[in-house]
Order: structure tokens, then C-alpha cells, then sequence
């Protein structure tokens, strides 16, 4: 049985706030992150220096998904198979009066045997918290060195 979200224990909590929506900046309550945010050209915006929910969102999503790849290999007990990488590709689409977004996940894992890098792909989507809240939402393509 599931347990009800609200019921489970945290392991991490964090906040941050909007300050001037897209053209404002965000920031965390501990001060880490302080972040200017821009309106890019493509969506009516002067465009500028400042990152957008987008980048912010692409680049929390492949670190996670990395970090998840890796507690895999780790659990495992894989050999060594140099720097994975993950780039994250994030786009905003316009769906009548609202947006909708789309992911792709390009992922290369050298030194790895195709089989064994798959297999790092499908469980870290298992457990990754950000492939698990977009179930089915997400494109993976895992690539040759």
C-alpha cells in the first residue's frame, strides 16, 4: 500500500521564493541559491543576463538523475567507467491558454557495455525523486562514448 505523501518522514526539506516572477530573481531561505531570473527573446522578453525556470529546472533535473545513476553503480559494485554525463534538455510548449513541458535526458557512459549502461538508466529512473514525479514524461537517450 502507498503511504499518503503528508505521512511520509522528509529526508529534505527546502523552500525558495519568487521575487518578480520571470523577470525577478529567486533565491533560497538558507541563502545558497540567489538566482537572476531573465525573460528570454522567444517568450516576449528583453532577454538579458538571468536564467529561467526552465535552465533552473533542466539543470536540477540532471543532476539528480546523475546522482541517482550513480547510487545504482555504486550498489552494484560496477567498475569504473570514467565521467557519465547528463545533459538535460528542457522545452516549454504552448498548449492553448497554458504551457506544457517536455524532457530529454541525452546520457553517455563510456567505458560502460551497452547492456550495463541501459540497465543504469532503467533502475535510476526507478529511483530518481524527479524521473519518478514525471513518470512518462521524460526521454531517455542513452548514448555510445
Amino acid at each position: 500500500m502507498t503511504q499518503n505523501n503528508s505521512k511520509r518522514e522528509a529526508l529534505y526539506t527546502t523552500t525558495a521564493s519568487a521575487h518578480g516572477g520571470r523577470a525577478g530573481h529567486v533565491d533560497s531561505e538558507d541563502g545558497q541559491l540567489n538566482v537572476r531570473m531573465a525573460v528570454p527573446q522567444q517568450l516576449g522578453g528583453a532577454g538579458g543576463v538571468g536564467s529561467t525556470p526552465e535552465q533552473l529546472f533542466a539543470a536540477a533535473l540532471a543532476a539528480s538523475f546523475q546522482s541517482a545513476m550513480g547510487t545504482v553503480a555504486r550498489a552494484e559494485n560496477y567498475p569504473e567507467f570514467g565521467v557519465m554525463q547528463v545533459i538535460a534538455t528542457v522545452r516549454l510548449a504552448g498548449n492553448g491558454d497554458a504551457h506544457d513541458l517536455t524532457a530529454t535526458l541525452d546520457i553517455t557512459l563510456p567505458e560502460l557495455e551497452r547492456e550495463r549502461a541501459q540497465y543504469l538508466v532503467d533502475q535510476g529512473q526507478g529511483i530518481c525523486a524527479f524521473s519518478r514525479a514525471l513518470k512518462g514524461k521524460i526521454e531517455y537517450r542513452l548514448h555510445d562514448a
